[in-house]
């Protein structure tokens, strides 16, 4: 080993993110090995005029879980080790399934009968892609272009039930209940590219106080975030969901207004450098002004106005640290969105009776 080698590492015991590193200095020999010293290293000084794809799935058994709520159960299913979700729920290979259920604030002096609470889960099947191309610049050197991107298959069904009190505006209520985390290594030839990835999951509730809910939404899909390099244009944000409602079926017994749903924040690095933060935050929303019952497997009906309707958002940025593939930094965070998809379950005003109303984004 010599000054000016450069070091790779998958994580290991002492680097659980794994090692990107540069010598500076060789202090000499021991034991155990040689001992250097060292400073960060991009990948361009590692691949050079390499060309690099890898999509590689999150191994269940890869992630760590570290429950933040008393009622978090983990489920997951791989090749060779299929198990099963809570009520015999069989999972896609590849899947992690986390359950919750929650208390939430409920109005001062409301009646027992009000108490809420909220449960559900979110099963994820996440990827991480990498991709590298060196040697395409104007002077045929540098990076020509670059990506990291987590996507993956996202299925989440949450059922709220009382009287929620939860800040309105700016400021939602947000219970998260698990933080999750692995280190997925794309492998380039003899190089191991390590992704870091870590996700909170949250349930979010947004309550006047005054409805008092039952609503269940079911959501299936897929997103994709993260960020594409291209020399001639520099860095862009990769930002997509694709979600589609199944049944739902939502009843208020007061006028007010609610939103609530199951989302992640994930961030994504390489060798322990945080790259991209996004959040993806499927979500039902009510607006009512009287009593309702709206039902996309049979029928709605009303006293008063109401509309309910499902959504998902999308936000984050890429940050400075994805200089890592040896790319121009850039001055400031470019946003991913925010992205908003939402789309109408049911609507209707008066006494109605009307056949089922669902949506597709």
């Amino acid at each position: 080993m010599a000054v000016g080698d450069v070091i790779a590492s998958a994580p290991a015991p002492g680097a659980p993110r794994g090692v990107l590193a540069k010598v500076t200095r060789v202090v000499g020999r021991t034991g155990h090995g040689t001992e250097v010293a060292t400073a960060p290293a991009t990948l361009d000084a590692l691949l050079g005029d390499a060309t690099a794809h890898g999509t590689v799935p999150v191994d269940p058994r890869s992630v760590t879980v570290e429950p933040l709520a008393p009622k978090v159960k983990v489920s997951w299913a791989r090749n060779g080790g299929l198990r099963f979700g809570p009520h015999g729920a069989q999972l896609p290979l590849g899947t992690l399934r986390l359950d919750v259920g929650a208390a939430l604030p409920t109005p001062p002096g409301g009646p027992v009968s009000a108490e809420a609470s909220a449960a559900g889960y979110v099963q994820l099947a996440p990827e991480v892609d990498f991709s590298y191309e060196g040697g395409k610049g104007d002077k045929g050197g540098g990076v020509g272009g670059a990506s990291l991107t987590l996507t993956g298959a996202w299925s989440s069904q949450w059922e709220l039930k009382g009287r929620a009190a939860a800040s309105t505006g700016a400021q939602p209520l947000r219970v998260p209940f698990a933080k999750l985390h692995a280190d997925p290594v794309v492998q380039v030839g003899p190089v191991p590219v390590v992704v870091n990835l870590d996700l909170t999951c949250y349930l979010q509730i947004d309550a006047d106080g005054k409805a008092a809910v039952d609503v269940k939404q079911d959501l299936k899909g897929d997103f994709a975030v993260g960020g594409s390099y291209r020399q001639s244009a520099g860095w862009a944000p990769i930002a997509r969901a694709e979600m589609h409602s199944t049944p739902v079926r939502a009843t208020v017994s007061a006028a007010g207004k609610v939103k609530a749903g199951l989302g992640a924040e994930a961030g994504i690095g390489l060798y322990g450098s945080l790259g991209v933060t996004a959040t993806v935050a499927p979500y039902l929303r009510a607006d009512v002004a009287g009593s309702a019952t709206a039902a996309t497997d049979g029928s709605a009906s009303a006293t008063g106005r109401w509309a309910a309707f499902g959504g998902v958002d999308l936000s984050g940025a890429l940050r400075a640290h994805l200089d890592i593939f040896g790319t121009p930094i850039f001055e400031r965070r470019v946003p991913l969105g925010p992205l908003n998809r939402e789309w109408k379950l049911a609507e209707g005003a008066g006494t109605v009776s009307r056949a089922p109303a669902g949506a597709r984004h």
